[in-house]
C-alpha cells in the first residue's frame, strides 16, 4: 500500500508549466487567432488611413497654406478644408470664392514626371494635410469668371469687373488692388485668379504673357476653401466675399 501511495504521489508531482510555457503551448494550439490579434492594430491603422485618403480624394481635402499670398484671410501654416463637392453637381466657381486649383499649364509649365514612389508618398502626405501641397497646387480668390471683362484700375485705383468698380475689403492692409495694369476678357470655361496679399502674390497677373494668359480652366479647380481646421485658435469658415454683389452679367459682346 505504501509503495502504491508513493507512486501516486510521484505522478502527482509532475512539473507545472511556467506562464511562458503555457502561453507558448496555447500559441501552438491556436496560432491563427493570436497572429490575427497581433495584426489587428496594423490593419486598423491602415484602414483608417485608407478611409481618410478616400474622403480626401472625393469629399473634403486638408490643404496646408505654404505662403503669405492669401493674407490676411489665410496665414502660413493654416490647414484649410477644401470642399470637393462644391462644384460637382453643376455649380461653378463664383466671383469672391477662395479656391484651390491645379495650376499645371496655367501657373506652372508641364514638367516631366518625378519618381512615382516619392510622388505617391508626397501626394498621400499632402492629401492628409501633413505635407506642403504639390508645387502645382495654388489657393487664390476668383475675381473674374467666363465672359467677364476685368480692368485695373479705375480713377480711384479699384479693379473694375464689367464696368463696375469693386471695393475689396479682404485685401492685405496697405496693398493696392494691383500695381500691374491690365485689361482682359476672361474666356468661357476659365477663371481670373488673384491673391489677397497682392504685393506678395504670384497670380494671373504674372502670366499675362504666358500661353493661356494667366487664365485657369474651371476643370482644374480642386475645390472651394470653406473652413480653417487648424490651428484650433483659427477655427472658422472661409466666407465668400460679397464684394462682387453689384457686378453685372457680362455683355454679350464679351463672350
Amino acid at each position: 500500500m505504501d509503495t502504491e501511495a508513493a507512486q501516486h504521489t510521484e505522478r502527482d508531482r509532475a512539473p507545472v508549466p511556467s506562464q511562458g510555457q503555457a502561453q507558448r503551448s496555447r500559441s501552438a494550439r491556436f496560432p491563427g487567432p493570436l497572429r490575427a490579434l497581433g495584426r489587428r492594430p496594423l490593419l486598423l491603422v491602415a484602414g483608417c488611413v485608407a478611409l481618410l485618403l478616400l474622403i480626401s480624394g472625393f469629399v473634403v481635402q486638408p490643404f496646408l497654406i505654404p505662403s503669405t499670398s492669401m493674407q490676411p484671410a489665410l496665414q502660413v501654416g493654416d490647414r484649410i478644408l477644401v470642399n470637393k463637392l462644391a462644384y460637382r453637381f453643376g455649380a461653378e466657381p463664383q466671383r469672391g470664392d477662395v479656391v484651390v486649383f491645379d495650376g499645371t499649364g496655367s501657373f506652372r509649365r508641364e514638367e516631366p514626371g518625378a519618381n512615382p514612389v516619392t510622388g505617391a508618398l508626397h501626394w498621400a502626405g499632402a492629401a492628409l494635410g501633413l505635407a506642403e501641397p504639390a508645387e502645382t497646387d495654388f489657393v487664390k480668390r476668383v475675381v473674374g469668371v467666363g465672359g467677364d471683362r476685368v480692368v485695373c484700375c479705375d480713377k480711384r485705383g479699384r479693379i473694375q469687373v464689367n464696368g463696375t468698380s469693386v471695393e475689396e475689403p479682404y485685401l492685405y492692409p496697405g496693398n493696392p488692388p494691383s500695381k500691374v495694369p491690365f485689361d482682359i476678357v476672361v474666356p468661357e470655361g476659365t477663371l481670373w485668379m488673384l491673391g489677397d496679399h497682392r504685393s506678395r502674390s504670384s497670380d494671373s497677373r504674372d502670366h499675362l504673357g504666358s500661353p493661356g494668359g494667366g487664365m485657369v480652366p474651371v476643370a482644374r479647380v480642386i475645390g472651394r476653401a470653406d473652413w480653417i481646421g487648424w490651428p484650433f485658435g483659427r477655427w472658422g469658415s472661409v466666407a465668400r466675399s460679397d464684394a462682387f454683389t453689384d457686378v453685372r452679367r457680362p455683355a454679350a459682346s464679351h463672350g
